[in-house]
């Protein structure tokens, strides 16, 4: 076998195994959420323990990142494939951090009801899921158009963001006896808000596959 095929099919299982790593994340996040909703702390606590298969996982990629630039030696753009997957797996990494928080502040919730329906965080929680599928597709597939969708819609996950926090304050100055669940809300609003962040770094990643510029090292 010839040493561009194994590369390729190295290359290959390195992606797949990417590819795996964002669809438990995905999953994380939307337990996390669902436990929100329905108060459910042992999905809550779930989340936490399934966060060690994705650190698991990081693991794994980078020891195969590794095999392929010692043992194959890429030049040019494989080897910016291989690097920047190293920084693609650390922000889905965290990504998959701040889900565990989530079902963790679900797991400790200081209620047993919701004095409120959390529907803009619903909403942030399923953009949030949209937003680190869409990247992970970019990056994979190399596609600039796929990066730039979801570095726009990270503009609807500020938005949200901050709807939430304007009507927690105003619901805390009419009623303080909210006031804990609303910080543990916001707190929860705050983490699907940095996912979306994460979810743009691994954007900006996919762009830069496609164009070599980097927003951050330009």
């Amino acid at each position: 076998m010839s040493a561009r095929k194994i590369f390729d099919e190295e290359l290959s299982d390195l992606h797949e195994t990417l590819g795996r790593m964002c669809e438990i994340t995905e999953g994380m996040i939307g337990d996390a959420v669902t436990s929100l909703k329905t108060l459910d702390r042992k999905l809550g606590a779930s989340v936490a323990e399934t966060d060690r298969e994705v650190d698991d996982l990081e693991i794994a990629i980078e020891k195969k990142c590794m095999r392929l630039l010692l043992k194959q030696q890429p030049v040019a753009k494989d080897l910016v494939k291989v690097t920047t997957t190293l920084k693609v797996i650390t922000d889905v990494e965290r990504i998959g951090d701040q889900a565990a928080d989530i079902g963790e502040i679900v797991r400790q919730y200081p209620e047993d009801k919701l004095f409120k329906e959390p529907e803009h965080i619903a909403r942030m929680g399923d953009l949030a899921v949209a937003m680190i599928h869409q990247s992970v597709e970019a990056f994979l597939n190399e596609s600039q158009g796929g990066a730039d969708m979801v570095i726009h819609a990270d503009d609807e996950m500020d938005a949200l963001f901050n709807a939430v926090k304007r009507e927690l304050i105003e619901r805390i100055a009419g009623d303080a006896g909210v006031a804990d669940q609303a910080v543990q809300l916001l707190m929860i609003a705050k983490y699907l808000e940095k996912i979306g962040d994460y979810a743009v770094n691994v954007g900006e990643w996919a762009k830069y596959l496609v164009t070599g510029v980097h927003k951050e090292y330009q």
